[in-house]
């Protein structure tokens, strides 16, 4: 069931939701998400990266029939780039009009100068003011990449959905945009931001649950093929590695062996691979030959002692 808006009315309405996009959570991220929309707070989501946190923003887009707004963040970024500027071209455009009319009146100019007409909306300013009218979902993505005064200027958005521009005023949310943040946590976020959010710490799923990830985002692969490569990379998480791979990096190689015409794994096809898997070259180079036979092996293993579906 869903309630007015299309927001759903429970935590089985949101399973289904995410099920109906191709998302495999477990019940405590619905609960999670249930209660971030019902209760119209931001959810914040860490974990590693490849773990699936930014896609849950993109899918509850696409269920919820909303557009969604993403803000990548990254060092450096400011106001300018992620919540408004002023269109500095078309104002000196203005000013030169005004002049040649002969328009006088330099109140009346700077206050024609600094209207909407001339307002760059960037991604958070759309978010509480959506040119459709209809609340966004907004996806502030990589919060940790940002640097910390960034992070504290959330904290008005995040309170009471308004931005203020000096020019014009606070401009604030009639209806606030469903909010959802993701970190890596490269760095760590700072508790006044993490009040303002429900939290919920996205972990590597179990066997069972990338198994059923990586069958519903590549249906085309042999039953056999993806039970060798979910269990390969559960086992290769053992490993001590500078990066480990995350589900992104399963269904990517599972993609990789089918485009090869790969209907089970070896250790050549394996060391061959392994930079889908593995994006660090040390990383590469620890697994690559004699651990790369040692973890298939060890797949191979669980494999056997496994359960036949």
């Amino acid at each position: 069931m869903t309630e007015s808006g299309g927001v759903p009315g429970s935590v089985d309405s949101v399973l289904e939701l995410l099920q109906g996009q191709s998302y495999i959570a477990d019940r405590a991220l619905a609960t999670a998400i249930h209660l971030s929309l019902t209760l119209g707070r931001p959810l914040l989501l860490e974990g590693e990266a490849g773990v699936g946190k930014t896609e849950v923003g993109k899918v509850l887009a696409k269920g919820l029939g909303r557009r969604l707004i993403r803000l990548q963040c990254y060092e450096g970024l400011d106001v300018a780039s992620a919540v408004y500027e002023w269109d500095y071209a078309r104002q000196m455009i203005e000013i030169r009009l005004a002049e040649a009319s002969g328009q006088t009146d330099r109140t009346q100019i700077e206050r024609n100068l600094f209207s909407e007409n001339f307002l760059i909306r960037r991604p958070l300013l759309e978010a509480i003011q959506p040119s459709d009218g209809i609340a966004p979902v907004l996806l502030i993505d990589e919060l940790d990449r940002a640097d910390e005064p960034f992070e504290a200027f959330l904290l008005e958005l995040l309170s009471d959905f308004q931005i203020t521009v000096p020019e014009l005023g606070t401009l604030k949310a009639e209806e606030p945009p469903v909010v959802v943040i993701t970190s890596n946590r490269t760095r760590e976020i700072h508790d006044a931001l993490r009040r303002r959010c429900f939290y919920y710490w996205l972990d590597y799923p179990d066997a069972a649950r990338e198994l059923e990830i990586v069958r519903v985002r590549v249906p085309e692969a042999a039953a056999g093929l993806l039970r060798q490569v979910v269990a390969f990379v559960q086992q290769l998480r053992n490993v001590e590695l500078f990066k480990l791979p995350g589900v992104a990096e399963s269904i990517d190689w599972t993609r990789a062996l089918m485009a090869l015409g790969k209907d089970e794994l070896d250790g050549a096809t394996i060391d061959e691979t392994l930079g889908v898997l593995l994006k660090y070259e040390e990383d590469v180079g620890r697994i690559r030959g004699t651990q790369a036979q040692a973890t298939l092996a060890e797949a191979q293993r669980e494999l056997a002692v496994a359960p036949s579906e």
